[in-house]
């Protein structure tokens, strides 16, 4: 008699934080800072323009260029080191002199104002931009704690908070509501880790036992042929239900990141599920092929097995009836590992692929019913991927078939 198993311990909360990839030129985004800073600085310089222009306009006023001096001289001898006058002529000439004179020296004075009044402003154009930029950081810190226990939290670690001081302004609302909200997806979680934990052990127990017993029976020399008969048949209705078991217990684990990664080599890893596929692929006639390079990952072996497993199963599976073949490749590609799975096998039309990976979904029939698993291959293909930080993509092959693309980070 097998021994019931016992019900496993809640798993470890995760504290694997994703690694976010840095912009190419971070000062180009427009970030809020920026945002900020452009408005402080770019009114700051809009009015000093325009204070700029009332000082030069008023001293323009004042120094009125014009046609005629204030003054007029009418007899004796005037000299000067800045302007030349002329020495022998006549009182109109001399004023006229003076007059070209007087304007050019009002001329370079408003230049001279202009110029320094312009490096004046640009100087101050700096401080400002620079003061506020530094207000912006300041005024804006309490998002970016805000934005680090957020991309904590992606990680699924649940138990970090923001825990803002400060006034009760808008962003301590704000930092106190998401709090909130990570209070109670904290106890969602840690319930949902208690329920599959429980379902495993209540959901599992029983089919042992009935494993057990039909086991017992079969082996029984002395029981009629029927009752072998039927004894298989409930066996295989017993395995068939301890897959789904199965399969639903890893769809749910495998929708969180992963915890604890270590390098993986998809190469080895595919070639583990070929062997394990190679039997049912001889019987049913479908030739395995292709060629499997290094590609190293950081993940979870088991899981990424169950990938290259399903992929290939299906493939086997879903096949034509003769001269049939599944092509399985492995390689490093633009920096990320790829797993490709395509094979020969019925037409699939481009509407159908997104409903293969939906649980219990197969082509042209939407519930179980077959002998050919359980309508979780895919789905659990999926989340698994997706907890490794990569992506699994269908094509509909030329011919018939499928070309499934496995990308990885490295």
């Amino acid at each position: 008699m097998a021994t019931t198993p016992e019900p496993p311990a809640a798993p470890p909360k995760p504290t694997w934080e994703p690694k976010q990839p840095d912009p190419p030129y971070p000062w180009l985004r427009p970030t809020i800072r920026i945002r900020l800073t452009l408005l402080y600085g770019g009114m700051f310089l809009i009015a000093g323009i325009v204070l700029l222009s009332i000082i030069y306009m008023l001293a323009a006023q004042a120094l009125h260029v014009g046609s005629e001096l204030p003054f007029e001289i009418v007899s004796g001898k005037v000299t000067s080191e800045i302007c030349s006058l002329p020495a022998n002529a006549s009182p109109d000439a001399f004023n006229a002199a003076m007059n070209a004179c007087v304007n050019n020296q009002r001329k370079a004075a408003l230049d001279t104002l202009l110029n320094r009044s312009l490096l004046a402003l640009l100087g101050l154009s700096v401080i400002a931009f620079a003061f506020g930029y530094a207000m912006a950081g300041r005024v804006l810190s309490p998002l970016g704690r805000i934005t680090r226990t957020a991309r904590r939290v992606a990680g699924t670690d649940l138990t970090r908070r923001i825990e803002l001081d400060g006034p009760d302004d808008e962003l301590k609302e704000l930092a106190d509501t998401f709090d909130d909200m990570l209070d109670r997806l904290e106890r969602a979680f840690t319930a949902q880790q208690r329920f599959v934990g429980n379902a495993s052990h209540e959901l599992r127990t029983p089919l042992a036992i009935n494993r057990t017993l039909l086991e017992v029976h079969i082996s029984d020399p002395e029981a009629p042929p029927e009752l072998h008969q039927l004894g298989k048949t409930l066996l295989a209705t017993n395995e068939r239900s301890e897959q789904l078991v199965e399969g639903l217990l890893l769809l749910a684990r495998s929708d969180n990141q992963i915890v604890e990664r270590k390098p993986v080599d998809l190469a080895e890893v595919a070639e583990r599920a070929i062997d394990q596929t190679r039997a049912e692929a001889l019987a049913r006639k479908v030739d395995i092929r292709g060629e499997r390079e290094s590609a190293t990952v950081q993940g979870n072996g088991v899981l990424l097995e169950r990938i290259a497993l399903n992929l290939v199963q299906n493939a086997v599976r879903y096949n034509v009836p003769e001269d049939g073949w599944v092509e399985v490749t492995t390689e490093v590609r633009d920096g990320q590992a790829l797993l490709v799975v395509s094979n020969t096998g019925p037409v699939v039309p481009a509407y159908e692929i997104d409903n293969l990976f939906e649980p219990f979904r197969r082509l042209r029939t939407e519930r179980t019913g077959s002998d050919k698993g359980v309508g979780l291959g895919l789905s659990i293909a999926r989340s698994v991927a997706r907890a490794h930080g990569g992506r699994i993509i269908a094509e509909p092959r030329e011919g018939g078939g499928l070309v499934m693309r496995v990308t990885l980070p490295l």
